[in-house]
């Protein structure tokens, strides 16, 4: 008797054309970064340009709408490059740059369409017969903001280095940097678990933890303007930064997604309930966003109290309002609670594992700078609270097999303790991590 066995072809061979040409495309790019911009670079830094093309190969190969944002990000910062030509002055005279491409100005529309993005989905969530439409503009408008937000990110990186050789670095050192990156990171693993278990109805959900970070974004740069491209301080001036902050927002970005599915998982499983006392995900949304006017009053930060918090408290109440009236229609347009508890755990795991990574990038930057790998410093005592957190979450489901409201629960309140050492270790605590502060 003939047996025939069939092999699955291999990864690359199961590549097209233009999987090849993006390929290309990439090396080219990494190729023109070499020849226009290497006297900026360290040794360390071509090392990580040249890794960087095979990531970026292969994430455009993994997921293929990556693809169209890292060459749509590619055209339209080598188009600002190319308009500013060599002078930063023309950032108030070209019309593309100043309204469109300068980082100021794409950051600024990135800001704006995050929002636009978040009612979309909201207005997806109530108003029937339009749901799909609504909710399938704001992924649209989700993706575009991506797409400034990367555009600002690297046009501010170019703008750094015209204001002089010395001052030039990657825009991940300061609050208002790295809230864009969280903005945009957020977003990004939203879209792909989005495509994924095609469903848009998460979006709302998701949509709010990163217009609730434009928000904070656009309050620091009116009264700490913040956009100000500064200098470097002495302990950022390492290669090291280039790895350690990005990968801890990987982190802090999906950590906070799978929070926001969390709170999505308690309100679908708590649509039913009459009693209003008993909705607790929903008094808390609300007095956690409540609670922000205040903690910024009692830490004494000029403004605090001032006009932009209140409507930003009045806007939170009526955001918690909405969901407690409008909870059972929500439960309707969310995906299974196993749909839910899949996106939270894949989540928290990507998340766990860069955060690790973020971590040990963390102590041997801190080795380099400070002389030890570990010192107790508040901020480093946090993300290993942070870090301890997740790490039992992962055990108990892995080994234990957590599910369900316990595990929601759980995730939800790691954002609040993710958030205090994001946000709150800045705000009230000091240490060597204190050139962050607010």
């Amino acid at each position: 008797m003939n047996t025939t066995v069939t092999l699955n072809p291999g990864f690359f061979s199961r590549r097209s054309l233009a999987d090849w040409g993006f390929a290309l495309l990439a090396l080219v790019g990494m190729v023109f970064a070499f020849a226009n911009y290497q006297h900026a670079m360290d040794v360390y830094e071509k090392a990580i340009l040249v890794c960087a093309w095979p990531a970026a190969v292969w994430l455009g190969w993994f997921w293929r709408p990556l693809r169209h944002l890292m060459l749509a990000v590619a055209a339209f910062s080598l188009l600002a490059v190319y308009s500013y030509q060599g002078d930063l002055a023309r950032a108030d005279t070209v019309f593309g740059l100043k309204y469109f491409l300068s980082s100021q100005s794409a950051i600024l529309w990135m800001s704006m369409l995050f929002f636009i993005s978040t009612m979309f989905y909201w207005g997806g969530m109530f108003i029937r017969g339009q749901s799909d439409t609504l909710e399938t503009l704001g992924s649209r408008m989700a993706w575009v903001a991506v797409v400034l937000a990367l555009v600002g990110t690297m046009v501010r990186w170019y703008e750094s280095y015209l204001i002089g050789p010395d001052i030039g670095h990657i825009p991940v050192s300061n609050l208002y940097e790295v809230f864009v990156m969280f903005c945009w990171m957020t977003a990004t693993f939203y879209l792909y678990y989005e495509d994924q278990y095609q469903t848009r109805a998460l979006g709302a959900f998701v949509m709010l933890v990163v217009s609730a970070a434009v928000g904070f974004l656009l309050w620091y740069t009116l009264v700490r303007e913040a956009h100000e491209i500064q200098p470097l301080v002495p302990a950022l001036k390492s290669w090291w930064m280039k790895l350690h902050v990005p990968a801890n927002f990987i982190g802090y970005g999906t950590f906070a997604l799978s929070a926001m599915v969390a709170f999505a998982y308690l309100i679908k499983q708590q649509a039913d309930e009459t009693r209003w006392l008993r909705l607790t995900p929903i008094w808390l949304l609300g007095a956690a966003l409540c609670f922000v006017p205040i903690a910024f009053r009692q830490r004494g930060i000029a403004e605090a109290g001032g006009s932009y918090w209140v409507v930003y408290a009045a806007i939170s109440a009526l955001i918690a309002a909405g969901i407690l009236l409008g909870r059972r229609r929500i439960a309707e347009r969310l995906p299974a609670l196993e749909i839910l508890d899949d996106v939270m755990y894949k989540a928290i795991a990507v998340g766990f594992a860069f955060f690790t990574i973020a971590t040990v990038l963390g102590a041997l930057w801190a080795a380099e700078a400070w002389g030890g790998y570990w010192s107790w410093d508040p901020k480093e005592t946090w993300a290993l609270i942070v870090w301890l957190n997740y790490a039992a979450w992962l055990h108990m489901r892995l080994m234990k097999g957590l599910r369900g409201t316990v595990a929601a629960w759980w995730a939800l309140a790691g954002l609040a303790v993710t958030t205090f050492a994001f946000l709150g270790v800045n705000m009230f605590l000091s240490g060597l991590h204190s050139y962050g502060t607010l």
